[in-house]
This record gives C-alpha cells, structure tokens and sequence, in this order.
C-alpha cells in the first residue's frame, strides 16, 4: 500500500524543516565572523609547539640527539606540506611509493651485515638477521616501485604525450661519478656520502610530491627509484673503508633476489588485491625494522664491556625500532588476512579489549626497561625477543578487533608505523637518511589517516580502540513495504533502468567497494561510453573512503579506462548532484547514507557522504537490501526518486549495457549489435 496521509504529511514537515534549518545556517554562514577565537586558538597551539621545543632542547640527553630530533622534525613538516598536495586519486600510488621508499630499512641491515670467513654467508645471528633485513627491505623495494609504475600506467590517456622519465636516472649516473672521483681523490667517505645522502632525502621528497598531478606522476616514480638507489649508495660509499668482496657479494646477491621476488609478486597480482598486497609489504618492512634492532644489540652482546658503553639513545631506539616493527608485522599481517578473505572481518570483540591493550603495553614497557639497564648481555637480549613477541601479540589484538569497514584507515595507519620504525632505525644507527625519509613516511600515513578519520567524520582513537556500535538490522528488509512505518521502496528491472538511462542528459555513477568485489569497472566504463556516444554528460563521484584503501576505486575506474578528468571527488561531486537527472549507485551503501545527514541518533551520523538522493532520480543497483559495514539502515532505499536494481553487479550492469548498446552508434565490448 502506499504511503498513508499522515506519513506524506510527517516527510512534508520533515522537509521543511530540514529546509529552514539550512537557510538559517546559510544565514549565520553568510554574517561577518571575528577571527579572535579561531586566531587565539592558532597562537596557543604555536605557543605549545614553541614551549615543547624549547623543553626538548633542555632535556636532551645529547647534542647529538637533538640534532636528529632537528631534522626528524623539520623532515616531518615538510611531508605534511607535501603530502597535502597528493590529488586525492593518486592516494593508492601514494601509499605504494612510501610503501617502496620504507624499504629503505634495507640501510640497516647493510650497515650490520656480514660474513663468516671466507664466505658470503652470515657468520652469526646478528648476521643473520641483518640478511633478512636486507632481503625483506629489497622484496618491498622492488614490489612497491613495480605496482606503482602498474597504477600510475592506468591512469595514461590515449592522447597523453611521450614520457621520458628515463632521463631522470641521469642524477643518479651524476652521483656515481661523483662517488668515485671523491673516493678516488681521497677525499673522505663520509663527506662523500653525506652529499650523496641529501640527494638521496631530497628526491624521495620529490617523488612523493610529483604526485600532485598525474601528468607528473610517472616522474616522481623513476625519482623515488633513483631516490632509493642513491640512499643504499651512499651506505656502501660510508662503509667503503670495512666493505670486503664478500660483504659487496651477499649484499648485492640479497637486493637483486629480493628486489626480482618483490617486482614478480607486484606483476603478478591483479589491481583489486592492492589493499592486501600494500599490508602484506607493510609487515616487511616491520619484519626488517625488528630485525635490524635485534641485531644491532646483538652485535655488542658478546662483550659485556661494549654491550655497558652503549649509549643510551642506542638502547631506547633499539627497544622502540623492535617494538614498533613487531607490532607493524603481525597488524600488518592481519589486515590482509581480512582484505584477502582468509580471516573474518568482522571485529574481535574480545572482553576488556582496551584493558589486554593497556596490559601489553606496559609489559612491553616494563621488558624494554629491563633490555635498556640490565648490563647482562644474554637478559638485554632475551627481553628484546620479549618486547617483540608481546608486541606482536598486541598488533594482532589491534588489528584484529578493527572491523574491515575500517581497513582503509588501518592500512595508512600500518604505513606511518612503517615510516617511524624507520625512524627509529635512524636514531638508532646516526642515520639522517633513515630518520629523513622516515619521518616523511610517517607524516604520511598520519595525514592520510586523518584524512580516511575525518571522512567518516571519526576520531582515530575511537578507529582503533572503540569501533562502530552495531545498530539492530531490519528484519523485514525482504518485504517491499514496512506496515509500521510505511517505509516502501521501488524494484525497477532492467529494462526500466535501461531506458531512464538512455533518456537522461546528465549521469553521476558513484562506485562502491560492491563495484570492485564483483569486478563490475569495466561494465560500467563501457555503459560509460555508450551513454556518452548518445550525447550524455558522465560523471563519476568517488567517496574517500570507498573501498579498502585510499584512492582504491580511482585506480580500478583508471584500469577501466575512465578519464580521470570524468573523476571527481565528493565535495565536488556533491555540488552537481541536483543537476543530474540519473545519478547510479554502484556497490555502494553507508557512503551515501542520508542518515548521515538527516538522522542525528544514526550511528553513522556527522560522517560526509555523496548525497545522491538530491539527484532527480536515483538508481541503487546493489546485492540486496541489506545494510552497509556500519549496521545503519538507509532511508535513501525509500525515498520517492529512488529505484532499486537488485542483484549481483557484474551481472546486473552487464545485463543493462546489453539493454543500452543496440540504441547506440557504438558497438560496446559485449558484442551487442549497434544501430
């Protein structure tokens, strides 16, 4: 049955409600503001960076130290500031780059590499885990520069002119030389590899920051590698002096191996297995950041003497390098067991959870305080394996209780714990390449999960440690209307999709993570172009969170073959939505939830979405009526102007351009007949 009257006359007053309260809004909006509070708080926030600074200085242990907590700071700056500018389409090439970068903890293993006499294999376990370091460090190096070079090689455009990136290897042929003409002059290796390593920070900044565009994309892939190169350069220039052919022998043999296994593995996935393949890389880089730590206490075991001289900052950045890289390999590890399907994504609700968190934590506090004092070598030792196993422990409870609605901040949060156990590398080892290029890693993720937070419009905290409340599921959802509330919603077949489709002027298709699960992209870029042959303006709005890793359904559309300039983002997409006659949802549910909007008591409520249902007409074209990750209901479902096309995407689009092709002059890839 239809609504009743009352019903219609509650949404009236609803509406107009929702319409007063927007003109007062624009109202209050449009009145001259004082800047005196939002300027205040400005100049209590610099006031308490200023007075912190100053406290750091004081409190400083070293002069050394300070002078790297200078540059981690500054570097940290400098990757807010450039990460900022990355287009938000480019944030998956943006994750797979730092992602490449990280990989520079293969420094530290080079650094404590070594082999037994008169081979090329490690002589003890110190050795040994500075092999892993270096082989672990090369399978990220090579996968993560070999996927982004696959993305950014989607979103090229038929008419795109010639690249030549390959001139860029030309700074790197300009260090070489330059190497070996200081060397060989007898100029002292450190100098020589302190200027190869400012080369080496500045291009890795410059890679990151080419990501601003996508005409400038492919450039800051071949800077990120020479970027990359320069930096293990520059360690074997500074070790040239201890460096023997053996050493030279396994390290090489380790970076080509590791290096070959990693660009095979990027090769061979396919560009919806992104988001796990970038965690499963992230649990590399922890793996070597652990390593490398280890060993570098390890190495000062044998010597109780030489294991009591160590500094202090050694010691601290030794137990904080193991406790975030353990931490990084089993999150990590975690997250693509639930992106790959082989683990439940549902959360682990376990009892007290944040109480087994805080549990972890100080154990592992209290095991890296007994590893920092003890003068005991084999204790010093043994509570380091500890911080790692709790730790690891402790990244598994994490990620594990995070549902897989938020994968996409738990992925960029994994790759800033990847940035600052590189950090820790740095500080560790007196290396202002690992805490440069560390920290510009770290600021990375950071912003880009602040980013994914504010999105959903919450707090990281609540991310991580509390979660989406579930709200209860309608049990009726099978039943066209609720007799209760009179919520009805309209099923429209194919051929009444099709038509309205072929009728409109202006389309907005929004994908959702339902789009890439069924591996629809390439359907709905064909429906694109046959809706286009007839004239029709089509525009794709992408929310930043759909799917399971930032930017994730761009580089899906890019592989499509979607101009990116057809590509917009959700602010934008929204100021067109009342201008469209057809807007088609594809795969998607709580990122366009008007419960967002309209519902204060929704659990999703303040969250920013795509309002589609400002659209003259709106067809949802997903699964079933189910609800979203989130658990809210979505009043879109029954709103007037929407129809809803049930069923699985792939076949469902594919059945509505079979529907649209024979009334265009194209002939579309289903071999429909044209007319």
């Amino acid at each position: 049955p239809p609504p009743s009257p009352e019903a219609l006359a509650a949404q009236a007053e609803q509406k107009a409600l929702s319409e007063k309260r927007a003109a007062e809004a624009a109202a209050e909006a449009a009145k001259p503001k004082d800047k005196f509070g939002e300027q205040m708080s400005s100049a209590g926030t610099t006031a308490m960076a200023a007075a912190a600074a100053v406290a750091m200085g004081i409190t400083a242990p070293t002069t050394a130290f300070m002078a790297m907590l200078t540059k981690f700071s500054l570097a940290s700056i400098c990757g807010y500031q450039t990460v900022l500018g990355v287009t938000h389409a480019l944030h998956s090439p943006l994750m797979s780059v730092t992602n490449a970068i990280s990989g520079l903890t293969v420094v530290g293993g080079i650094a404590l590499a070594g082999t037994a006499p008169g081979s090329v294999l490690p002589g003890n376990l110190a050795q040994w885990l500075a092999a892993v370091a270096v082989l672990v460090s090369a399978v990220n190096i090579g996968g993560g520069f070999t996927i982004t070079g696959r993305m950014l090689d989607l979103f090229k455009r038929p008419d795109d002119p010639k690249e030549h990136n390959y001139l860029f290897y030309l700074p790197g042929l300009v260090m070489a030389a330059g190497a070996a003409a200081g060397l060989s002059a007898g100029i002292a290796p450190s100098l020589v590899s302190g200027g190869i390593t400012l080369m080496a920070c500045a291009l890795c900044i410059a890679s990151i920051g080419c990501l601003s565009h996508q005409s400038t994309a492919g450039t800051g892939t071949t800077l990120g590698v020479v970027g990359v190169g320069a930096g293990v350069g520059a360690t074997l220039v500074g070790m040239s002096h201890s460096l023997t052919s053996t050493m030279l022998a396994q390290v090489g043999g380790l970076c080509a191996l590791g290096g070959a296994i990693g660009a095979w593995i990027a090769k061979s996935i396919k560009i919806t297995e992104l988001p796990q393949m970038v965690a499963a890389f992230h649990s590399l880089v922890g793996l070597a950041a652990a390593a490398t730590s280890v060993a570098s206490v390890l190495a000062h075991a044998s010597d109780p003497m030489a294991l009591a001289h160590l500094d202090g900052m050694h010691k601290f950045t030794a137990v904080l390098g193991d406790w975030i890289g353990a931490l990084t390999l089993t999150g990590s590890a975690v997250a693509f067991g639930k992106l790959h399907g082989i683990m439940d994504s549902s959360p682990l609700a376990l009892p007290g959870k944040n109480l087994i968190n805080m549990a972890l934590t100080a154990a592992s506090v209290y095991c890296g305080y007994m590893a920092m004092t003890t003068a005991v070598p084999g204790q010093a030792i043994n509570m380091l394996y500890a911080v790692a196993g709790i730790a690891g422990v402790l990244g598994y409870h994490l990620t594990a209780s995070i549902g897989g609605a938020d994968m996409p901040v738990v992925v960029t949060l994994l790759n800033s714990y990847s940035g600052y156990a590189l950090c820790a590398e740095g500080f560790m080892l007196h290396s202002d390449l690992l805490t440069v290029v560390g920290a510009l890693i770290g600021s990375s993720g950071a912003i880009l999960s602040w980013i994914m937070c504010k999105a959903m419009n919450r707090s990281l905290s609540n991310v991580i440690f509390g979660g989406i409340s579930q709200s209860p599921v309608n049990k009726h959802i099978t039943d066209v209307c609720d007799v209760k509330t009179h919520l009805c919603h309209q099923e429209i077949d194919v051929a009444a999709a099709s038509e309205m489709l072929r009728d409109a002027s202006k389309v907005i298709i929004v994908p959702g993570y339902g789009m890439a699960v069924a591996g629809a992209q390439h359907t709905v870029a064909t429906l694109s172009t046959l809706l286009k042959d007839k004239g029709a303006e089509i525009k794709y709005g992408v929310h930043p969170v759909a799917g399971r890793m930032p930017g994730q359904l761009n580089v899906l559309l890019a592989e499509a073959g979607v101009p990116y300039d057809d590509v917009f983002e959700m602010d934008e997409v929204n100021e067109m939505m009342e201008d469209a006659d057809v807007v088609l949802v594809v795969g998607a549910n709580d990122t366009v939830n008007s419960a967002a909007v309209e519902d204060p008591n929704s659990v999703i409520a303040g969250m920013p979405v795509i309002e589609v249902w400002k659209a003259k007409h709106v067809i949802f074209m997903k699964r079933s009526m189910a609800v979203g990750y989130a658990g809210a209901d979505n009043p879109v479902f029954y709103k007037q102007n929407t129809s809803m096309l049930l069923g699985d995407a792939k076949k469902t689009m594919d059945s509505v351009v079979a529907a649209v092709a024979p009334h265009c002059r194209v002939v579309c890839e289903t071999g429909a007949p044209a007319s």
